[in-house]
């Protein structure tokens, strides 16, 4: 890891270390804080170097705070892990302030009392001035990585953290967009046609030699090798759109929208029966895509059949090839109509034939959720990953694990 020498002298430090360690404690004290966050913070390091406690506040703060309501325990957190500092209130203006839950009694040293400056002018770090909101210092402004930390901070950002069913129609709109633009990609696979190669590695072409012999009377001047090309696995959606599920559903079709056209998924949606909806999203204009599917799946908002569901898309086309080998991702509560036990054996038969499957749950972001419900519990066993999805940062999880590779060995044909 890289490790710079801060501006006060003192021993270099692992921005990377530094940027994981507070985020966790952000998130073990309930801030939401996504791996992305904590990489921006690591970046932002490098960039601002924490050669005192000021500059070290607001460049995490900048970096892992996305909401005005997550400052208290931000400001919690920060005075705990960094002893020393004065009361980060004070930065805001409130020299009056109670200190935030969970900080130690601080006091600001009078003038007359303060440190004096080095012979350079500067201020001794763990005495630097707090600067107030808005009011940077003329070096620290006019530095080259000033607007890059500034830029972090972009008017989606607290989006990225809302639950789905919290979002405003304004905010839904907004987030729909952010939602297709998420990049999906699949683990490779080794495909049945090959291409020529180097002799390193690949083996010999019979046929490529053969007809490249023809070319001079039969005398084989040259061997041809060559490699089994690589491609990416199927991407497959089956989307629960039955009413448990609306507050999600427009978020999820995005996202199968913009998977069907920059990956060339394969997308259903299901409630009371299977609907393919792969030709209705390919369109290009994102709401009339939306619309055409919509309007294309008659049980809408209805009740889960799950076991069903599964059972159709496997008979009509997840044994024709659509699911062997493919990556499955499963976006639904786990709510269904149907027995525990069916779910269990119609899982067991797609578990045979994907390569990866991916549940998405967005009832698993509550603190109390279990897989309690039938259908869920018995679908659990079979899946490689299991996500929450309900919000932006979660659907960039799931994405994740997506272009992950087998996490266990597949079961036997029975």
């Amino acid at each position: 890891m890289t490790e710079y020498a801060p501006r006060d002298g003192r021993a270099g430090v692992d921005a990377a270390a530094l940027a994981v360690g507070f985020s966790t404690a952000l998130r073990r004290a309930g801030l939401p804080s996504s791996p992305d966050r904590a990489a921006w913070l690591a970046q932002a390091l490098r960039i601002v170097p924490p050669a005192a406690r000021e500059p070290l506040y607001w460049t995490c703060r900048v970096a892992l705070v996305s909401s005005h309501e997550q400052l208290p325990v931000f400001d919690a957190v920060f005075s705990a892990a960094f002893d020393g500092m004065l009361d980060p209130a004070d930065t805001r203006g409130d020299a009056n302030s109670a200190p935030p839950i969970g900080a130690e009694e601080r006091t600001r040293a009078a003038p007359s009392e303060r440190p004096p400056a080095h012979a350079d002018g500067r201020v001794p770090a763990s005495r630097a001035p707090v600067a107030a909101p808005g009011l940077a210092n003329d070096d620290e402004s006019n530095a080259p990585g000033f607007e890059a930390i500034l830029a972090m901070a972009s008017p989606d950002e607290h989006l990225h953290e809302k639950s789905f069913a919290e979002l405003t129609p304004e905010e839904a709109a907004r987030v729909r967009q952010l939602v297709r633009r998420i990049v999906l990609a699949t683990p490779e696979r080794r495909s049945r046609r090959t291409r020529q190669w180097a002799h390193s590695g690949a083996k010999l072409d019979l046929r490529r030699t053969i007809r490249a012999a023809r070319r001079t009377g039969g005398d084989a001047s040259s061997l041809v090798y060559a490699r089994r090309r690589q491609r990416p696995r199927r991407l497959v959606f089956l989307c629960d759109v039955s009413g448990s599920m609306e507050p999600y559903t427009q978020v999820f079709l995005a996202l199968l929208q913009g998977a069907v056209a920059g990956a060339q998924a394969e997308a259903f949606v299901f409630s009371t029966r299977l609907t393919r909806l792969t030709r209705q999203l390919s369109n290009r204009n994102a709401d009339r895509a939306l619309a055409l599917g919509a309007a294309a799946a008659p049980d809408w908002a209805g009740g889960t059949r799950l076991a069903e569901s599964l059972r159709r898309f496997i008979d009509g086309h997840g044994r024709r090839g659509l699911a062997r080998g493919a990556v499955i991702v499963v976006l639904s509560d786990g709510w269904a109509q149907d027995a525990p036990e069916l779910v269990d054996a119609q899982m067991a038969r797609l578990r045979r034939l994907a390569y990866r499957i991916v549940w998405v749950n967005p009832r698993k972001a509550r603190t109390d959720y279990q897989p309690l419900a039938g259908g869920m519990a018995a679908a659990l066993p079979y899946c490689d990953a299991f996500i929450s999805g309900h919000n932006y940062a979660a659907l960039t999880e799931a994405a994740t694990a997506i272009r992950a590779g087998r996490s266990r060995p597949a079961r036997k044909q029975g």
